[in-house]
């Protein structure tokens, strides 16, 4: 039976602090959430963050293909296609690919290892990103999951949804506050993957 990541091995080099990582650079590299915003193309989020968390379990934790699947919840040829991708190549198809509802897999995949690669060569500076990513939440009101992340940063997970609600107080979307939509969630948050999917169903409810 495979061994799945438990919560002292993530605790040895914060697999979710350097997803989180991952990620913004990974945004950063395709425009901000503006270029998102502009397709009005938001799926991509999630998307990225389960590559960001495959490319930085296999890399950093040495996990196998198997063991990624379970602990993300997707399907072992998913992540099989986010390991495999080439990231020259979906520098070169990204424009096209923007356009589509949701990214393929190898898509992700390479935005996520381009992204770990710069990050392990330190151009992890994301010059623009912060000053993007509040102009297009406060006005646009839709950079909520990347504002989101920016704020859970260095978290211990899973975290107590009291936490984490502190840590979004003031974050309205759609009318909505997020630290109470957080307060609705019954147990621990396992990671920022489940906080994500949590409150995109939250907001989605009438």
């Amino acid at each position: 039976m495979p061994v799945i990541i438990g919560p002292q091995e993530i605790k040895e080099f914060d697999v979710d602090a350097m997803a989180i990582r991952v990620f913004l650079k990974a945004l950063e590299i395709i425009g901000g959430p503006r270029k998102l915003i502009e397709y009005r193309n938001l799926t991509w989020i999630t998307s990225l963050m389960e590559a960001s968390y495959a490319i930085v379990l296999a890399e950093e934790a040495f996990k196998t293909e198997d063991d990624i699947a379970e602990f993300l919840g997707l399907t072992r040829q998913t992540v099989r296609n986010i390991l495999r991708a080439e990231p020259e190549l979906v520098l070169k198809k990204l424009e096209g690919e923007l356009q589509e509802k949701t990214p393929r897999a190898h898509t992700a995949g390479g935005l996520a290892k381009l992204a770990y690669k710069e990050i392990k060569e330190g151009r992890d500076a994301l010059i623009f990103f912060s000053a993007v990513l509040q102009e297009s939440a406060r006005v646009l009101g839709v950079g909520w999951p990347a504002e989101v992340l920016v704020r859970i940063k260095g978290l211990s997970w899973p975290a107590e949804p009291e936490i984490v609600a502190e840590r979004l107080a003031g974050l309205v979307v759609d009318g909505k506050a997020l630290d109470a939509l957080v307060r609705e969630h019954e147990g621990p948050i396992d990671h920022p993957r489940v906080l994500l999917h949590f409150l995109s169903q939250k907001l989605k409810e009438a």
